[in-house]
């Protein structure tokens, strides 16, 4: 992208998109004409496996209301237990906590261009695969990368956070 593209994006995959360039990321957001609100809906309109999905998930952090982003595979269902042994108590964040501290909407929460960073935690099992694809900050926007990307776009810890695969419920 030259950059007059970025104008025809919505906001929020705009900011994505310059954080990428300026990271020197060499995939661009694209725009599903799909939603992609859940990892299955990114998945189909990707034609690629549900695990791919890199999926955020935003917590709240109980003793001072920081944003705790957990990026996991699609296919795998977060342990809160595991997250709170990690970071401190979390609970569960509504849709305008969500807003107000990354920017983006639920379904649409990209591992970068945060509006305030928040403490950040990658999952494991994303190393699983050699191409993962993330939200790009709006329901129908992702992009490309390797796990190896997102650890270096992000500077989190690579860790288990997620439930035994036996106990994952899609």
């Amino acid at each position: 992208m030259c950059g007059s593209e970025l104008h025809a994006l919505p906001e929020g995959v705009q900011r994505v998109s310059r954080a990428l360039q300026e990271a020197g990321h060499c995939h661009a957001p694209i725009m599903l004409d799909g939603a992609a609100r859940t990892a299955q809906e990114a998945a189909d309109g990707l034609g690629v496996l549900l695990g791919q999905i890199a999926k955020s998930v935003i917590f709240k952090r109980k003793q001072d209301g920081v944003a705790v982003l957990v990026v996991t595979s699609g296919d795998r269902r977060v342990d809160e237990k595991k997250v709170s042994a990690l970071v401190g108590k979390v609970g569960r964040a509504d849709a305008d906590f969500v807003k107000a501290h990354t920017g983006f909407s639920i379904g649409g929460v990209s591992p970068v261009a945060h509006l305030n960073p928040p403490v950040t935690l990658l999952d494991q099992d994303l190393w699983r695969f050699a191409v993962v694809w993330a939200a790009a900050g709006h329901p129908h926007g992702v992009f490309q990368l390797q796990p190896e990307d997102l650890k270096n776009l992000t500077g989190a810890p690579v860790v288990d956070v997620v439930q035994a695969t036996s106990e994952v419920a899609a």
